[in-house]
């Protein structure tokens, strides 16, 4: 406001001008421009939350916004008009607003009360449409992230059973050939459940607690191939200054045993290792298995969404000399002290 009193205090000339700024002929300019500013704000503002009430999927666009522009100075315009007449013409004594051409006077005050009043709505529609964005976009990452909290959780359903299926037969068959190493596989589907049911509601998990599970889930799937597959673990940091995906290392490494073929004669070897303090690598050599129907990619398509929440890194998948790849970041305990930003 101050801004715009000494832009009009500027413009304006008096014969008599004795360089008081306080006058009383400043002091009208500088209270009517308050109230045609605030008049034009507050105006501006219901009339776009009454536009949009109507329809609660409307947005502010071009059309409604000219709409808008336009009742508003139909608004506005009058009442400039009355309020520099009686100033200039009824209460010139009051306002002290000498000039040699009252109409010329009026219509620079006129047309200057029109370009402010203009600029105070388009400014008003501006901040209100940035506004307007940013919750949409709150809105959408909101809606994004709840639903892939409902995809994972429904994927994690998924593995239960059919995990559990597949190792109840195998138990199954070690209860009448090897009852010390059936033991074993108990003690071990016990502690791959322990760690599912303790960890449902988790997206993030130490990478102590995941590997501690990826040993069982291994133990487990030698025993049920029995000498068709070698899986080997080499990670080479402290894993309990690490985050990861809770189930990324079992999805990723029963993803490999899903696509591929293999025997005692044509073994799957599967690696785990850490590169650096970077990311952890999941590879395999190729033995592909011909698929009845195309390969959606759901676990890495998982996989990937849920490292976006929580950093810009990627994962990168590769498939290239016979080995297929797949490299995941490691996220630092510290995410769970600040707030997570996603630069999309």
């Amino acid at each position: 406001m101050n801004l715009i009193y000494f832009l009009v205090k500027l413009t304006i000339n008096h014969d008599d001008d004795d360089g008081t700024i306080f006058d009383a002929t400043g002091i009208f300019y500088y209270f009517s421009a308050f109230f045609l500013l605030m008049l034009a704000w507050e105006t501006n503002d219901r009339l776009i939350r009454r536009e949009l009430n109507a329809d609660i999927e409307k947005t502010l666009d071009m059309s409604n916004g000219l709409k808008i522009l336009g009742i508003n100075l139909l608004i506005i315009l009058p009442v400039a008009a009355l309020l520099y007449y009686l100033a200039i013409f009824e209460l010139d004594h009051i306002c002290e607003i000498d000039a040699d051409n009252p109409w010329l006077r009026f219509r620079i005050d006129f047309f200057r009360a029109t370009v402010l009043g203009f600029a105070a709505i388009l400014f008003n529609m501006f901040y209100f449409a940035l506004k307007q964005k940013k919750e949409l976009e709150n809105t959408m990452n909101k809606l994004k992230k709840e639903a892939m909290t409902s995809k994972y959780k429904s994927l994690k359903n998924q593995i239960s059973p059919h995990f559990l299926f597949n190792s109840l037969n195998t138990l199954t068959s070690l209860m009448y050939e090897d009852r010390d190493l059936a033991s074993d596989f108990v003690s071990r589907l016990a502690s791959c459940y322990r760690y599912i049911l303790d960890n449902r509601e988790e997206d993030l998990v130490s990478l102590e607690k995941e590997l501690s599970f990826l040993d069982s889930f291994i133990f487990m799937m030698n025993v049920r191939h029995q000498g068709a597959l070698s899986i080997t673990t080499h990670i080479a940091i402290d894993p309990k200054e690490y985050l990861i995906p809770t189930l990324s290392l079992q999805m990723l490494v029963e993803n490999a045993l899903k696509h591929n073929y293999f025997s005692k004669e044509k073994p799957l070897e599967i690696s785990v290792f850490s590169i650096g303090q970077k990311s952890i690598v999941i590879q395999n050599n190729l033995h592909v298995r011909k698929q009845k129907e195309e390969s959606t990619k759901l676990g890495l398509k998982n996989i990937k969404k849920r490292y976006s929440f929580y950093t810009n890194q990627k994962v990168i998948v590769e498939a290239e000399n016979g080995y297929f790849k797949v490299n995941i970041p490691l996220i630092s305990r510290a995410i769970n002290e600040v707030s997570i930003v996603k630069v999309s």
